[in-house]
């Protein structure tokens, strides 16, 4: 079938989801592998994978996990519907050096991220999960990022975008992600708490299905401030932009001190959670929920997901590493894929 019947046709078939395969020495081939072993998976969506036929047989052979089947993609974008493919993204020999940091690991990971958002941008795959790279070994001339996030937002021409913490029960989004602690507050603007909450709500409705979406919004400080005493962010700031949304007949709430919402079980209530910091939101997201959560980039004009571990050296190469936070992820990119579809036919009626 020629690539341009099977793009006009991508409506009528299962999500085409890209993966890379992340750092070749942490856990990311692993997990790969024995997700595309689940038979639900190859029922919901067409894999294509990142990296290299080599890697993957290499961690094949070594876990004994030789069910695993896949094709090579031999000519550009021409993927096969029936089974798993694999985009060799570099042909020399890359040593694997499992549980080790390497720059080939980091260069290796950056072609493979590379060579799948040019299948996004072109149309080949319907979306991409990501797999756990090193922050530190991918830093290269073309990757000057602290992660995934940043660099998808830029790649794409996004104003902005919003790392969102999801599982079954409960979404956690974050102002400020990969930043030091001493420079969260200066990141609480109006502006730029406005933005948060605009792309929250627009993803818990086209992306999530929920048609009147409920968000809590957490303080900064200690108590949310109390009242002024212990910090003025929540009363200079974040009360006057929540009072905003709620004069436009959205329900934004808060702010909530974040040990007493979570510890009283209040996020329960709530679709969605805006945290202000990374360990404010993923501290109670893990606790709860860290063998099935997954990372969406909501505000992007792609669907990117990833699993919610790093790449895990300690136990990469042993055969340890648990799949099911990959799995979440490839089940989510597909439901949020689906989700749009449908809301892009909703628009065309």
């Amino acid at each position: 079938m020629a690539i341009a019947n099977q793009n006009r046709n991508r409506e009528k078939t299962k999500p085409v989801i890209g993966i890379t395969l992340g750092d070749l020495n942490g856990i990311g081939p692993e997990v790969v592998i024995k997700s595309l072993m689940d038979s639900r998976i190859l029922n919901l969506i067409i894999p294509v994978v990142f990296g290299s036929t080599k890697t993957l047989a290499y961690y094949r052979k070594m876990f004994n996990l030789h069910n695993f089947q896949y094709s090579q993609v031999k000519a550009e974008g021409m993927i096969n519907y029936h089974r798993v493919n694999v985009v060799n993204c570099w042909e020399e020999m890359v040593e694997i050096r499992a549980g080790k940091m390497t720059e080939e690991g980091g260069r290796a990971a950056y072609r493979a991220l590379e060579k799948a958002v040019q299948y996004l941008k072109e149309g080949y795959i319907d979306a991409l999960v990501t797999g756990p790279i090193n922050k530190k070994n991918i830093q290269t001339a073309g990757f000057d990022f602290i992660g995934h996030t940043d660099y998808l937002t830029k790649i794409f021409g996004a104003k902005d975008s919003l790392m969102l913490m999801v599982s079954e029960g409960l979404r956690v989004g974050l102002v400020s992600a990969h930043v030091p602690l001493k420079d969260v507050p200066a990141l609480v603007t109006e502006e730029i708490l406005t933005a948060k909450i605009k792309i929250f709500l627009k993803t818990l409705r086209e992306d999530f299905g929920i048609e009147k979406p409920k968000l809590a919004v957490l303080g900064l400080n200690p108590h949310a401030g109390e009242e002024g005493l212990i910090g003025t962010e929540e009363a200079e700031v974040l009360e006057p932009v929540i009072g905003k949304f709620k004069k436009q007949g959205k329900l934004v709430f808060g702010p909530y001190p974040s040990d007493g919402f979570f510890g009283a079980l209040h996020y329960e209530k709530f679709d969605g959670i805006l945290a202000m910091y990374h360990d404010q939101g993923l501290i109670p997201f893990k606790l709860l929920e860290f063998e099935r959560g997954v990372n969406f980039t909501a505000g992007l004009p792609v669907v990117r997901t990833s699993p919610d571990h790093g790449t895990a050296f300690a136990i990469a190469g042993k055969n340890e590493a648990d799949p099911v936070s990959m799995r979440e992820a490839l089940f989510l990119a597909a439901k949020i894929v689906k989700n749009r579809r449908e809301e892009k036919h909703r628009e065309t009626e």
